[in-house]
């Protein structure tokens, strides 16, 4: 293992970490808004209660989720810096317009919203927090574009021995970009809406066996049967609510996931392949339930497969054919990276001749492409099961069980979207390889020279001991304010006194 393994691994480590706090805080802040409206237009303090528990779950995501990030743009000169100067005049806009527009507008909302509970009329406070949630979806649109030409390359040139942006739209119009962003945004829903479900469910199972028992007590506090039913009917709105939003994020994942995969074929066919196991085009275009593969990843051992569908996921018909691992290998070796259809962008063109003299096996680990995929796919299911479960549950004013089969559900059930949103950003990054830019860049090009083996080991080290700590700080403070349950609020009153401290409303 050399230094520019070791990074890649350091920034795979990194990058899924951070991002497991990505979903939630887009998806949840949304939703916490939506619970305040519902307050501000229903006056009812349940629903203020409701607000007050996830957006407390939200700010905590949110602030982990901020410092994981910093690290992320440390690598990029520590550890990659060839790849930053290559890419520098393309990502300089996307990215310096995420922490602009972005990441301000993310700020600077929050902190209203934290501190302007008794500052702000009501209806400007709860601006703050739709502004804030916008924040975040902008923010993606900056990220994924560049991801996006990562695995597309629009709208440059290769000039001054690097790529140069010469179309900034097209970086926004790039065919991968609209499905990309798409089928994150609902992704992420599923995995606020998992949350939202899963914790309002565990409460009603809770709810209902300390009815069953006896008394319900809240920290330390004896409940009348008025609050009970209270809590009760807010929790079931709250199950709901989570159950609708993961279906319905769930049907445009599948909507926009096909959609992304036919673009994925054209711009990258090999990842489309790798995906599948699909080795050789003469296999025509079958959608693998199982493939065992050898252990070098070049044959095919044995297989279960569904006739016609890969072709339909590929090019939208049952018949074409998809092209093959090796088919495409060999086809690189005598041609060079091509798309689908024969076609190459401007900068991949330009840098073929580079490429010529440059040894490249255009393989990508078959098993992590293909199981990362499945990996994708089947938790996302799972997790729509569960929430199709839910609303069985509560049907016709029914309320769930404590049954040790819930309760592992609800617990399980706010990882089953966040895991397969995870595994899917493997799978983009992983399928993609070699190329940290498809059809230009070699990834073992793009390391920095001068870091060393025991410099990159050194920081790994310390950031995944540093990212531990914060995952136990971060459980620990969810397990503590979720069982503490809906908080007690007051009257929001809005503060005469200019020069009274702001309170911190959580």
């Amino acid at each position: 293992m050399d230094a520019q393994l070791l990074a890649r691994w350091q920034f795979g480590i990194t990058t899924v970490y951070h991002f497991f706090f990505v979903p939630i805080t887009i998806a949840l802040s949304m939703l916490v808004a939506v619970m305040q409206t519902v307050w501000y237009r229903t006056g009812n303090d349940n629903f203020l209660r409701l607000t007050k528990f996830f957006g407390k779950l939200f700010l905590i995501n949110f602030a982990i989720g901020v410092v994981t990030g910093i690290v992320q743009e440390f690598q990029f000169g520590m550890n990659w810096s060839e790849y930053s100067r290559f890419v520098g005049d393309v990502f300089g806009v996307p990215l310096a317009l995420e922490a602009l527009l972005a990441f301000f507008l993310e700020s600077t909302f929050i902190g209203l919203w934290i501190f302007g509970w008794d500052r702000l009329p009501k209806k400007l406070h709860l601006a703050s927090i739709y502004l804030a949630s916008i924040g975040t979806v902008i923010s993606s649109i900056f990220i994924l574009a560049a991801n996006s030409w990562m695995q597309n390359p629009v709208g440059a040139t290769f000039r001054n021995g690097r790529a140069e942006l010469t179309d900034f739209g097209a970086l926004l119009t790039n065919p991968v970009f609209a499905p990309a962003f798409t089928h994150t945004i609902a992704a992420s829903y599923m995995v606020g809406g998992g949350l939202v479900a899963a914790l309002a469910g565990w409460h009603l199972a809770r709810l209902n066996r300390d009815k069953t028992a006896g008394d319900v007590v809240r920290n330390g506090k004896t409940l009348s049967v008025d609050e009970v039913e209270g809590e009760v009917s807010t929790w079931r709105w709250a199950a709901k609510m989570g159950a609708y939003v993961l279906l319905a994020a769930s049907l445009i994942v599948t909507i926009t996931g096909d959609w992304q995969g036919k673009v994925m074929t054209q711009v990258q066919p090999m990842k489309m392949a790798a995906a599948e196991a699909h080795y050789n085009t003469s296999d025509g275009g079958s959608f693998s339930l199982l493939t065992i593969g050898s252990l070098d990843g070049r044959e095919e051992l044995f297989s279960i497969k569904i006739p016609g569908l890969l072709s339909f996921l590929a090019h939208g018909d049952f018949s074409s054919d998809v092209q093959g691992i090796n088919d495409l290998t060999a086809q690189y070796q005598s041609q060079g990276f091509l798309r689908d259809d024969g076609t190459q962008t401007e900068l991949q063109k330009q840098y073929a001749a580079v490429l010529a003299q440059t040894p490249v096996q255009v393989t990508p680990n078959i098993p992590v492409a293909y199981w990362s995929f499945r990996l994708m796919m089947g938790l996302g299911f799972l997790g729509m099961g569960i929430a199709l479960w839910i609303l069985w549950a509560l049907y016709k004013g029914k309320n769930p069980r404590p049954t040790k089969l819930w309760t592992t559900a609800m617990v399980t059930l706010p990882f089953l979207p966040l895991l397969a949103i995870s595994f899917g950003w493997i799978f983009t990054e992983m399928g993609r390889q070699p190329w940290i830019v498809a059809g230009v860049m070699p990834t073992w090009t793009a390391a920095s020279p001068s870091a060393s083996f025991g410099e990159v080991l050194f920081s790994m080290i310390a950031y995944t001991l540093i990212y531990g700590i914060l995952a136990v700080i971060e459980f620990g403070l969810i397990i503590k304010y979720n069982k503490m349950g809906l908080p007690d609020v007051t009257p929001v009153e809005i503060r005469q006194d200019d020069d009274a401290p702001l309170s911190f409303a959580y």
